[in-house]
């Protein structure tokens, strides 16, 4: 696993790079840098206005009396969406664009996440039950 961090460590960066002189060399060093920039600020307001939605419906499902553990994934691949946003370079706002797509979320929410209760379903081999000790005091 450390392998893996050090690799993207070291090869993210160099692609990102890369990318940024070749596409500065098509359009211009002024206008990469101004792409850059939009790109981080347009999805900095998505991210707003995303989460602001999930963390609504989280207290929304917590009022019916449901788990919102599906609204809390979504928030935390958010979160990593904005930092992948406020990152320079053309890769990660890609990734980071890509993470602000809620079905693209759900979908890498239920392929990672061995949870059964996503999306308020509830699972049908869980029984409810309440426990009640009786301490018999003997005299």
């Amino acid at each position: 696993m450390l392998r893996i961090f050090f690799l993207l460590f070291i090869t993210v960066p160099l692609l990102e790079l890369y990318l940024l002189i070749e596409v500065g060399s098509g359009i211009g060093g002024f206008a990469t840098i101004a792409l850059c920039l939009f790109t981080a600020a347009l999805g900095g307001l998505i991210i707003r206005w995303q989460g602001m939605s999930t963390l609504l419906d989280a207290q929304k499902s917590m009022a019916r009396g449901e788990i919102p553990a599906d609204h809390g994934f979504h928030g935390l691949l958010l979160a990593l969406a904005g930092l992948m946003l406020f990152l320079p370079g053309l890769i990660t706002d890609t990734i980071g664009f890509l993470l602000l797509v809620p079905p693209l979320r759900q979908l890498i929410i239920n392929k990672f996440l061995p949870i059964q209760q996503i999306s308020g379903q509830q699972r049908s081999d869980i029984i409810d039950v309440e426990v009640i000790h009786h301490d018999q005091h003997i005299r």
